[in-house]
């Protein structure tokens, strides 16, 4: 059979398509900008006939109705990173919170240990061999489409094109579901507070020419963004790509011609962007997209010589342990790709990895950098592997400093109105 008429005879509707799903299922929904809303809430429409469905993810972007209150008896989400949308339902026992590295995720489900039976994910047309492109998001999803009983598949008209390894024939797809609708967005921060700027100066400051980059999004790596204008030949190698790298690919300063791994290429393995960024992405050959267990594979990102790696911090304690996922017992979001790209810049040549975080919370009253760590706080970075920690009071060189050494420096670059504070703190503790 043709693959045009193996697709026209799956197209079906999305009420039809999540059919698919039974009680005890196991279901993978399509992280990010990907999220799958229709078929999202037409399982949830389906909640009074379905039992003990187990819905895991990375971030979406979009209301997660199977977590509501009330939901237990059908639903239960297991987050792989915990979002603003399942927040609550994990800290409240609702839903549970698995701690893992992001490049690991993709060999949960190959490995077995967290099968996928239906895979609900978001793609863009096929092309005229049959494939379609998982668009703006290749992340673990690929693995779950490889290895799930059903993949239910929204095919929306607007789903850019993207190239590299990301790809999924029509023939893999056991329900299609036809769309022609935005894609969810997420826009870089409207103003850069000041507090950022600095810190983004100061991170800018360890950023050579020729160096490839890994950030998140936010106020930090926008302001980090503002100050590469002048740098030369940066190349990207990044787990999320957003509107910010378009900016810099635009005016010249990302070049990827200095790479010493898929020179040429910006290599990513998701955007969490705008249709600005969408549309850089369809089709364009300057662009690589790989899963995360090839993008955040700590043995492939130190392949980049002068790989930069920024990274945030909820709060550093002053012996540089780095919690990132957690606020106190409070989840709060997840390891996502953090150690990953800190252990890989760390062992890259020239390799610079980067913790930024403002000095503090809370409008000033709560300092970030720590005596120690609020109890059970999760370490996502140990203090064995944390480098530079930036704050928009400095840079503190951490690796291979005794703790004195580190206390030292950390206190030096917390907020002028905490560091008699931490000094007092720290030699109670015989650290200074």
């Amino acid at each position: 059979m043709k693959w045009v008429d193996i697709y026209r005879h799956r197209t079906t509707t999305a009420a039809e398509a999540v059919k698919d799903i039974r009680s005890g299922d196991r279901v993978w929904i399509h992280p990010g900008c990907n999220t799958p809303v229709q078929l999202i809430d037409a399982m949830v429409d389906r909640a009074p006939e379905l039992e003990n469905v187990e819905v895991v993810h990375i971030l979406t972007l979009a209301p997660a109705p199977y977590v509501a209150p009330g939901m237990e008896p059908h639903f239960r989400h297991r987050a792989l990173f915990t979002g603003g949308n399942v927040r609550q339902a994990v800290n409240e026992g609702r839903a549970d919170f698995v701690p893992i590295h992001l490049h690991e995720v993709p060999s949960l489900i190959t490995g077995g240990l967290m099968p996928v039976d239906v895979a609900l994910v978001h793609l863009s047309p096929p092309d005229e061999h049959g494939f379609c492109s998982f668009g703006v998001g290749v992340d673990a999803t690929k693995a779950a489409v490889e290895n799930a009983r059903s993949a239910i598949a929204l095919v929306n008209q607007k789903m850019p094109r993207a190239l590299g390894d990301s790809f999924v024939h029509v023939s893999k797809l056991t329900r299609i579901v036809e769309v022609d609708a935005p894609l969810l967005e997420h826009p870089m921060a409207p103003e850069v507070s000041e507090v950022a700027r600095m810190i983004g100066e100061n991170i800018a400051s360890l950023i050579p020419d020729g160096a490839t980059l890994q950030m998140g999004i936010g106020e930090i790596p926008d302001a980090v963004l503002d100050f590469l204008k002048d740098k030369k030949h940066l190349g990207v190698h990044t787990e999320m790509f957003s509107d910010g790298l378009v900016d810099l690919f635009e005016a010249g300063v990302v070049t990827n011609e200095k790479k010493t791994l898929h020179r040429g290429k910006i290599v990513t393995s998701f955007v969490i962007g705008t249709r600005r960024a969408f549309d850089f992405v369809d089709n364009n050959p300057f662009m690589e997209f790989h899963p995360n267990d090839y993008v955040n594979d700590p043995f492939i990102v130190a392949q980049n010589d002068n790989m930069v790696a920024i990274n945030s911090a909820l709060a550093v304690d002053l012996t540089g342990q780095v919690c990132a996922d957690s606020i106190g017992t409070r989840v709060y979001s997840g390891f996502g790709g953090q150690l990953d790209f800190v252990r890989g810049a760390a062992r890259a040549k020239g390799g610079v990895p980067v913790i930024a975080l403002p000095s503090t919370a809370k409008g000033g009253t709560v300092s970030r950098l720590v005596n120690t760590l609020l109890p059970g706080s999760g370490v996502v970075t140990t203090r064995a592997d944390v480098h530079y920690v930036v704050t928009e009071y400095g840079i503190a060189n951490l690796w291979g400093r005794s703790l004195r050494d580190r206390a030292r420096s950390l206190i030096d670059i917390a907020h002028p109105d905490f560091r008699e504070e931490l000094e007092r703190a720290a030699g109670e503790r015989n650290l200074l």
